[in-house]
């Protein structure tokens, strides 16, 4: 039927007439637009539940979202670089440099556009370990976060040289831009400033992991404290800033053994993953972190689970980094 003929005569525009005409122009825009999919390549859709990554050998131990690119940001405990994971699954390379031995934990500080990396050498199937560097590296490297230039590269092990090994691990950065970096085999964390200036910000006894893994994952609150994770034995302490001799052990019910990635969801929320017990556990406090609550836990199944980062202000997105061996890896969206 031509569309003129919808058309009323003068003096005949009618209801009905209008109603044939609104049916007729829906019912057209609708096959345009079908027609216009057809030929349109399907997209991915927007935040997936899970992207798996065939990438071999990669082993990635940290993971950021860089909302400016749309894509994440994941290190290599293997290769010793960061690369980059769109949610097609492609991956490029950032940033490498040689002095990269294992890139374990990751900061995006988007504000600066630069993304800070620990760097570290636990040996395994790194292909730069050497007898120099094994269970003896702590460093941290910054690179620009658009080009992956590198800004800076900073040893840290040599502020705590009274132990032998070394490992750095995970990074969070306050809101001046100074860098608290734990070292998961020696029982302190650094600080490293804007200038460069790397010091022993903590040191205490208590943060050994007894020849296993000590302290691991650590955010900055903005309310002027850093929450930082122990992997042996699962204590959250609360470190001030401002007197970080004076930290505090966080009380929880909650086993929280094998604790590694920490992610401040909101003040008064910690999303914390622990790979021993393969669990994303979420955590509410309502006393400014003198005491948290289990509020719900996610299961990621044998996938070895690390860390994990937002990506919308609803959603956060875990890493499973499987084995040095697997094919693949996956970033799978955590739900309670």
């Amino acid at each position: 039927m031509p569309y003129s003929s919808l058309l009323p005569s003068t003096g005949q525009f009618s209801l009905f007439s209008l109603a044939r005409l609104a049916a007729f122009t829906l019912a057209f825009t609708g096959a345009l637009t079908s027609c216009s999919d057809d030929d349109e390549t399907p997209t991915t859709p927007a935040n997936p539940a899970k992207i798996t990554v065939p990438q071999a050998a990669l082993s990635p131990e940290g993971v950021q979202y860089d909302e400016a690119n749309k894509r994440f940001l994941v290190s290599s405990r293997t290769k010793g670089q960061i690369g980059t994971v769109k949610d097609d699954s492609t991956y490029a390379v950032l940033a490498d440099n040689a002095q990269l031995i294992s890139t374990i934990g990751l900061n995006l500080d988007a504000g600066r556009n630069r993304v800070l990396v620990a760097v570290s050498d636990a040996g395994g199937n790194s292909s730069r370990t050497s007898a120099a560097t094994l269970r003896k590296l702590a460093a941290v490297a910054s690179f620009n976060a658009t080009t992956g230039a590198l800004i800076s590269y900073t040893d840290l092990g040599s502020k705590a040289a009274t132990y032998t090994q070394h490992f750095a691990n995970d990074i969070a950065v306050d809101g001046q831009g100074n860098a608290y970096i734990t070292d998961s085999f020696a029982p302190v964390i650094y600080k490293l400033d804007l200038q460069g200036n790397a010091t022993v910000f903590l040191e205490n006894a208590e943060f050994s992991g007894g020849g296993g893994f000590g302290l691991n994952g650590i955010v900055y609150h903005p309310d002027g404290y850093l929450l930082v994770a122990k992997t042996s034995d699962g204590s959250l302490y609360k470190v001030l800033l401002s007197n970080p001799v004076l930290f505090t052990k966080v009380a929880v019910s909650q086993s929280l053994t094998g604790a590694d990635g920490l992610l401040l969801f909101d003040p008064q929320t910690l999303l914390l993953v622990s790979g021993g017990q393969s669990t994303v556990f979420r955590l509410t406090t309502t006393n400014n972190w003198t005491s948290a609550a289990e509020s719900g836990k996610f299961a990621t199944g044998a996938v070895s689970p690390t860390t994990i980062t937002r990506r919308t202000p609803a959603d956060a997105y875990v890493l499973y980094p499987f084995q040095a061996t697997s094919p693949r890896f996956a970033i799978t969206k955590v739900g309670f």
